[in-house]
């Protein structure tokens, strides 16, 4: 641990360093004695110091509190007043680094200045360095103006009770797994959540109870306290569902804050509301971050993948945090990273969010296939996915073989799971994005009704009585049809990810949010519910060619033209047997549309043009001139 004593000169730095590293027992050390002699005399002689001056000597100061850091500690007395020279001190963001700032008000300086001898620093320099000062948000502020006794007494106390470096807000399931996560990773992190009478009781205070063992979370039920107890300036990440709660939140804080606070929405938040609420606490003097994060309970506990949009100056405040609870790429690098201005981070946890449905129907469709007109059961389907993943190593595909393994007395409970499912939103979202952009979004959307549907539980039952139509029940158990089946499996999962992906290339055109396909695909190697190891090969994709539909990419064209006929001949299969496979469906007629030269689509021009005179283009004409025809044909 570090300590840099900070202020103008005759705040008393070198007394009170001293003092300090008495107490604490680490070498104290000056930062006047690292300058080098040019510095010197110009300071003798009443002249400021430059910033082309001090260059050497910060970089100086900063080798040797690297070195400091990895010894026992140290306490530096040092002026630092610019944040940009304590940026330079700072080095690394690891290191840790306590700043103590001694202040008082200008005339108490100038008396404590005069009274010194021999000393180099004249007081008449005292007013250029009130002047340069710039009193930072974070860190122990002192007033000086009591005794050394007083102000030593007065950093102990702080320092033994030192402010949280976060606060979260919401203890929900996530917001639980992303507390203990940072507390885990040496961050101080106050947690709050409401409390409402035979709702939500206790839940803070019994949260932090129950694991006072590892950890020492203050914990709070009073937002004024909860705020209070944040290092300024206050970054406050809320972990609460997503849409009014949000605003209500906000509004509730928005008094108790000062400018330069930072809010995070770490929830599935629609990307438009983003936009709104950033904007409006800019014009509060507040910094708003859209952040995405992704991996469940577990990957929020462990190291999900973390999505944060937002400025580059709200990101360097927190962004260190982040990187250090998020999961682990390949190469060690974090699953985390600024993914753009404003609602990027939102907009791309969104279409994580559209692929992963896709993914799940997908897997979803195999499964019903393989059981109900393939005939295989739980176990033997479990078995089959489980050796795709060799190659897959999907985390979806992973957790849907320990799901078709899992047993409740006897029977399979897969087979005792009602089959009507939810969606939370983000799913529709998506579809909806893509519909406002413009982008074909087969797969994602197909996947989003398939949930819409199945919720339609007891009028398909009786549609089912009504039709009397069932499942054709094959037993084929041939290794070159299971061998089809994954092929259209695989290529159908690529056309997912490679319509999710189009929707972000539009997307960051047309916010001028400068994506980083790569970079994101990246973050989505580890920690995040879609990862697997095409979300790798994708990363080398995206950078060969970033503006690119990965279907054009010569290795992707490759795989699909051995395996577009094996797609379209499952799919047809599984129709024919009566299995419903939309995902599946929508991705060969995605596949189809995308290389055919001639499409449906001038026919439909031709009826616009027929009943709304919407005119149309030639093919033997200029693209751009546009025609109209009276095609009712004469009485």
């Amino acid at each position: 641990m570090i300590f840099i004593i900070a202020g103008v000169s005759g705040a008393g730095k070198t007394t009170i360093g001293k003092l300090l590293s008495e107490k604490l027992e680490f070498p104290f050390y000056d930062a006047d004695d690292f300058h080098p002699p040019e510095n010197v005399a110009k300071m003798a002689q009443g002249i400021p110091l430059q910033d082309e001056d001090r260059e050497s000597w910060l970089q100086n100061l900063a080798k040797n509190i690297k070195n400091w850091n990895f010894q026992n500690g140290a306490v530096l007395a040092c002026s630092a007043l610019k944040e940009k020279y304590r940026k330079k001190l700072l080095g690394d963001p690891e290191q840790a680094i306590t700043w103590i700032f001694l202040n008082s008000e200008y005339e108490v300086i100038l008396n404590r200045l005069s009274a010194r001898k021999d000393h180099y620093f004249k007081p008449s320099l005292l007013k250029s360095q009130f002047e340069a000062l710039e009193i930072p948000g974070y860190g122990l502020h002192i007033d000086v103006n009591k005794s050394e006794d007083k102000i030593i007494e007065d950093i102990m106390n702080k320092l033994d009770h030192p402010k949280s470096k976060i606060g979260l807000l919401g203890l929900g399931v996530m917001g639980k797994s992303l507390a203990l996560n940072l507390a885990s990773r040496g961050i101080k992190v106050s947690v709050y959540n409401r409390h409402v009478d035979r709702f939500e009781v206790d839940i803070a205070k019994n949260f932090a109870e129950a694991n006072k063992k590892d950890f020492n979370f203050p914990w709070f039920e009073d937002l004024h306290d909860f705020v209070d107890s944040l290092e300024k300036p206050r970054n406050i990440l809320l972990m609460v569902n997503a849409g009014k709660t949000v605003d209500i939140v906000i509004k509730d804080l928005l008094p108790l804050l000062d400018k330069g606070d930072l809010i995070i929405d770490g929830g599935n938040s629609h990307y438009k509301d983003t936009i709104r609420r950033e904007q409006e606490l800019k014009e509060n003097g507040l910094l708003f971050m859209g952040t995405g994060v992704s991996g469940g309970e577990e990957g929020a506990l462990k190291g999900p993948s973390i999505m944060p949009g937002g400025s580059k100056e709200a990101y360097k405040r927190v962004g260190r945090f982040f990187e250090k609870i998020a999961a682990k790429d390949p190469e060690g690098k974090p699953c985390c990273t600024h993914v753009g201005p404003d609602a990027a981070g939102h907009f791309v946890k969104m279409l994580h969010n559209g692929i992963e449905y896709g993914e799940m129907q997908l897997i979803a469709e195999m499964y019903h296939y393989l059981r109900f007109s393939l005939t295989k059961g739980p176990g033997e389907i479990a078995v089959l996915f489980r050796k795709w993943n060799l190659e897959m190593k999907s985390y979806l595909l992973e957790i849907s073989a320990d799901i078709l393994e899992t047993k409740e007395g006897d029977e399979f409970l897969i087979d005792k799971i009602l089959d009507a499912a939810k969606q939370k939103g983000t799913g529709g979202w998506s579809t909806n994005a893509a519909l406002e952009l413009g982008v074909p979004f087969d797969t994602i959307t197909a996947a989003v009704m398939a949930r819409n549907i199945s919720a339609k539980k007891k009028e398909r039952q009786k549609a089912m009585d009504l039709y009397g139509v069932s499942s054709v029940k094959e037993n084929r158990t041939q290794e070159s049809e299971l061998s089809e089946l994954f092929s259209a499996y695989k290529t159908a999962s690529i056309i997912n990810h490679a319509i999710g992906f189009d929707l972000l290339s539009v997307a960051s055109r047309e916010y001028d949010w400068d994506l980083n396909l790569s970079e994101i695909a990246r973050i989505w190697t580890n920690g995040c519910i879609i990862r697997s190891v095409f979300m790798e090969d994708l990363i080398v994709i995206f950078r060969e060619q970033p503006d690119k539909n990965i279907l054009t990419h010569p290795e992707i064209v490759a795989d699909i033209k051995n395996n577009r006929k094996t797609l379209t001949k499952v799919t047809g299969e599984a129709l024919v047997s009566g299995i419903p496979v939309p995902v599946l469906s929508a991705a060969a007629n995605y596949l189809l549309g995308y290389f055919s030269g001639q499409t449906s689509a001038n026919m439909i021009q031709a009826q616009r043009d027929y009943f709304g005179a919407h005119t149309y283009e030639r093919t033997d004409k200029p693209r751009g001139e546009f025609f109209h025809t009276n095609w009712k044909p004469a009485n």
